[in-house]
C-alpha cells in the first residue's frame, strides 16, 4: 500500500498562522498535523509515503526527514503551488511515481485517529472514500450516496447559495484506490485534465466525471464514531485542539462558551430546553437576512419592548445586553456599602462589594439568622432561587422585609424564578412601588437563548433608573435579540408550558440521581439545575467531571470549591429527559472508587 499526501498549498484560510509556518507544521494537542497523519499511516504499517510539497517545502521536508529518519519518503515538488490547485499536485504525483500497489490518498489538512485509516484499509471495496454525514461548518467536496455507492461528487464551486446539504455526505478527503484504477482511467483523465484543460480545480472533479460516465464505482465507507477533523482555518484548529486533547475540561473552562463548536452534551451551562420552539426558530431564520442588514432600535424602544413582554411600567425597566451588563454599574454605585450576600453563590456579587458578610445556604435558609445579619448591612443580595443550590427564598417574606427596611437596598436576582414555587417581586412592586428593591434577571436561563444575550434590571427608584439608563449606550442590543423580544409576545402559552415541562423533567431527574451510588445528597431545587453532594471528596469530583467529558463527551460542573466541607459537589443542568437519563446511566455504571 502506497500513501500520497498532498501538502503543497499555502493555507491562505489559516492565515496569519501560516505566514511563517507550513500549515501541516501547526500543532494540535502537542503534535504537528503532518506528524499525526504520518503516525496514523505507520500505525497501519503503511511506510511507502509520497509527499507533494510546495509552500515552505524545505521546512516540511527537513521536519519529516529528521522526525522519521527510518522512512524513505518520496518528495515531489509543485513549484506552481501559488496558481494551481490539488488536481495539479495529484497529476505531478501520478506522473512521477511508479504505481505498483493500491494507493491511499490523503490531503494534509486532516487530523484523525489511526483507526480511521484502519477502517479504510479493511474495506472490502477496491475504490472507496471515507465519508461522514454533513454537518454545519464542514467545507469542501460533498457527495450523494445510495446503497453505499457514491452517485455524485459535488466540489465547492458547484455548491450555490441555495445548495441543499441535508442529504449530503462530507468526504474526509481520504481515499483508497486500486492499482488498476490508478494506472488506467483515473490517472489518464486526471493528468490530461490538469495539463490541458484546468490545473486550478479539484481532483474530485475527475472522480465525479468517472462516476457520471459510469466508468468506475466508488464506494462510501461511513465514519461512525471515529474521531477526525478538517482544519482549514484557525477556528478549525481550535476545535481540533479540543477533539484531540486529553485536557478537554481545561479548554472548556478557559473558553467559557462557544460550545457550538464542540461535539459534546453540555450539563454545565443552564438553559430552558423546551423553549424556544420550532415555530420561533423558523421565524428567526426567515427574518435573519433583514435583521443582520438593519440596526436595532435605540434604548428607549428596547425598554418599551421589554416592558411589553414583562407586563410592567416601561420607565422602571432597562433592557440589557445580558444581565452581566448591570454588574459594573452596581459596583460603581454600591462597592463601598456594607453588604450581605449568600454563600455559596457565584462570583458576580462578591466582586461588586469591597467587603461583605455572608448568610449560609445549606439547602434551606435560616430566616432568623438572615434578618439578624441584615441589621448591619446597607445592601443585601438575594439570589432566588440561589445558584448553585437551587434553594428558594420565600418571596412574600422578602417583600415584607423590604417594606420594613426602607433604608436598605435589596438586590434580588430572579434569573431562575419561573422554575420555582415562588413568584417574582415585580408584580407586587408594580402595585406597591418600593425605591429600595432592584430586580436583576438573565433571560438566558428561562427563555433558552444564552447566545442572544438578553436580560433586564427593574427598579422603582427614579434616580437609580436615570443613572442606569444614562450609562447604557444608544444601540445596546443587536437586532436578533430585539426581534426575539417581539416574537415571544405571541408565544406566552408555549413559554408557560416550557416551565411546566422543565419542572417535570427536574422532578424525574432528581429521582434518578438519588438512585446512583455516587450521590450522598440530592438537593431540592427551584431552578432548572440540580445540586448533588457526592459520597467522595473534592478530588474525586474533579476526576468524575474529567472522565465523563473524556469518555462520554458530557460536560458537567464541579462546584466543590463553593462549599466549606471536604465533599465533592456537582451542579447538573436539567436537560431533556432522555439526556438526563443517559447522564445518570453514565454516573451509575462507573466505579469511582
Amino acid at each position: 500500500m502506497k500513501a500520497i499526501i498532498l501538502a503543497a498549498g499555502y493555507g491562505n484560510r489559516m492565515r496569519p498562522l501560516t505566514d511563517n509556518c507550513h500549515k501541516t507544521m501547526l500543532q494540535v494537542a502537542g503534535k504537528t498535523i503532518i506528524g499525526r497523519i504520518i503516525d496514523g499511516l505507520l500505525a497501519n504499517n503503511v511506510r511507502d509515503i509520497v509527499v507533494v510539497t510546495g509552500y515552505r517545502a524545505d521546512e516540511l521536508t527537513a521536519y519529516l526527514k529528521s522526525t522519521y529518519a527510518d522512512i524513505a519518503f518520496t518528495f515531489i515538488h509543485n513549484d506552481k503551488f501559488k496558481e494551481t490547485n490539488n488536481i495539479y499536485s495529484m497529476a505531478l504525483a501520478f506522473e512521477q511515481i511508479t504505481i505498483d500497489s493500491d494507493i491511499i490518498l490523503i490531503e494534509s489538512d486532516l487530523l484523525y485517529r489511526p483507526d480511521v485509516i484502519t477502517r479504510l484499509i479493511r474495506s472490502e471495496h477496491s475504490n472507496v472514500a471515507l465519508v461522514d454525514k454533513y454537518r454545519t461548518g464542514m467545507d469542501g467536496t460533498v457527495v450523494t450516496v445510495e446503497d453505499q455507492i457514491i452517485t455524485n461528487v459535488i466540489p465547492p464551486h458547484l455548491q450555490p447559495e441555495t445548495f441543499d446539504f441535508s442529504d449530503k455526505y462530507k468526504t474526509l478527503n481520504i481515499y483508497k484506490f486500486s492499482q488498476a484504477f490508478c494506472e488506467t482511467s483515473f490517472r489518464k483523465l486526471l493528468v490530461y485534465y490538469a495539463n490541458v484543460i484546468d490545473n486550478n480545480c479539484y481532483y474530485e472533479l475527475i472522480l465525479g466525471i468517472l462516476i457520471y460516465m459510469q466508468k468506475e464505482t466508488i464506494y462510501a465507507e461511513m465514519v461512525e464514531g471515529e474521531n477526525w477533523s478538517e482544519v482549514d482555518d484557525p477556528n478549525d484548529l481550535q476545535v481540533a485542539e479540543f477533539d484531540f486533547n486529553e485536557h478537554r475540561k481545561e479548554i472548556l473552562e478557559h473558553a467559557f462558551g462557544g460550545f457550538w463548536n464542540y461535539s459534546m452534551t453540555d450539563f454545565c451551562f443552564i438553559r430552558n430546553m423546551h423553549f424556544p420552539n420550532a415555530s420561533i426558530i423558523s421565524e428567526l431564520k426567515n427574518t435573519l437576512p433583514s435583521l443582520i442588514h438593519n440596526y436595532g432600535s435605540r434604548q428607549v424602544i428596547l425598554d418599551k419592548k421589554m416592558a411589553w413582554f414583562l407586563l410592567c411600567n416601561e420607565t422602571r425597566v432597562t433592557a440589557l445586553n445580558g444581565a452581566s451588563q448591570i454588574y459594573p454599574l452596581l459596583r460603581n454605585r454600591y462597592s463601598t456599602c456594607k453588604a450581605l450576600i449568600p454563600a455559596p453563590t457565584f462570583g458576580e456579587y462578591s466582586q461588586i462589594f469591597s467587603s461583605y458578610e455572608t448568610y449560609r445556604d445549606f439547602g434551606a435558609y435560616d430566616l432568623t439568622d438572615f434578618a439578624h445579619k441584615a441589621k448591619a448591612a446597607d445592601c443585601i443580595v438575594v439570589v432566588n432561587p440561589n445558584n448553585p443550590t437551587g434553594t428558594e427564598f420565600p418571596s412574600d417574606w422578602l417583600l415584607t422585609f423590604a417594606i420594613n427596611n426602607p433604608s436598605k437596598t435589596i438586590i434580588v436576582d430572579e434569573s431562575f424564578i419561573e422554575f420555582s414555587d415562588n413568584h417574582s417581586l415585580m408584580g407586587a412592586l408594580e402595585k406597591q412601588p418600593l425605591d429600595n428593591v432592584i430586580i436583576i434577571k438573565s433571560l438566558s436561563k428561562s427563555l433558552g437563548i444564552p447566545g442572544i444575550r438578553l436580560g433586564y434590571v427593574y427598579t422603582c427608584n427614579r434616580e437609580l433608573n436615570q443613572y442606569i439608563k444614562s450609562n447604557i449606550p444608544i444601540w445596546n442590543m443587536n437586532s436578533i435579540a430585539e426581534h426575539f423580544l417581539e416574537i415571544i409576545l405571541k408565544h406566552r402559552n408555549v413559554l408557560k408550558q416550557s416551565f411546566i415541562d422543565t419542572i417535570r423533567d427536574r422532578t424525574d431527574f432528581i429521582k434518578m440521581l438519588k438512585n446512583i451510588p455516587v450521590s450522598e445528597q440530592v438537593f431540592s431545587s427551584g431552578a432548572n439545575f440540580v445540586l448533588v453532594k457526592l459520597r467522595y471528596d473534592k478530588r474525586c469530583a474533579q476526576a468524575i467531571t474529567e472522565r465523563v467529558l473524556s469518555e462520554h463527551a458530557t460536560y458537567i460542573k464541579d462546584v466543590s470549591s463553593k462549599f466549606p466541607d471536604t465533599n465533592g459537589y456537582l451542579r447538573l443542568a436539567v436537560r431533556l429527559h432522555e439526556e438526563n437519563k443517559r447522564l445518570c446511566d453514565i454516573l451509575r455504571a462507573v466505579n469511582w472508587e
